[in-house]
């Protein structure tokens, strides 16, 4: 069972960075995508960035040219940097990977079927 831990969350002033970490653990395969997501109350979970299935990596128009998404040699560690964060930025994050099996629960899926797995998330506030 794939487990994912972020860390890196807390507390901001307007124009500052922080760097949110997310690990995964529980497989000795590489992730097929993992990405950032956040949520604010009452909202519906957004993507902020990540990396695609392909590969490529994905960015909210919100966040471009202020965050950045990377990930380690092994694939199952991703790094969110974010920069000149603003009180909007407010949120909690979660991390968000997925794996492509053949075998899943006793059904054999011979197109593969993506699991998704999903962290707890880290706060992160900006304060004005």
């Amino acid at each position: 069972q794939v487990q994912i831990v972020e860390s890196g969350g807390g507390l901001v002033e307007v124009g500052g960075s922080l760097r949110l970490s997310c690990s995964a653990s529980g497989t000795t395969r590489d992730l097929d995508a993992i990405g950032w997501y956040r949520q604010a109350p009452g909202k519906q979970r957004e993507l902020v960035a990540g990396f695609t299935r392909e590969g490529s990596t994905d960015y909210a128009d919100s966040v471009k040219n202020r965050f950045t998404v990377s990930r380690d040699g092994s694939k199952n560690t991703a790094y969110l940097q974010m920069d000149n964060l603003n009180p909007e930025d407010t949120d909690v994050y979660y991390c968000r990977a997925e794996l492509l099996v053949s075998y899943h629960r006793g059904t054999y899926y011979p197109e593969g079927k993506y699991l998704e797995y999903w962290g707890k998330g880290t706060l992160v506030n900006v304060s004005s």
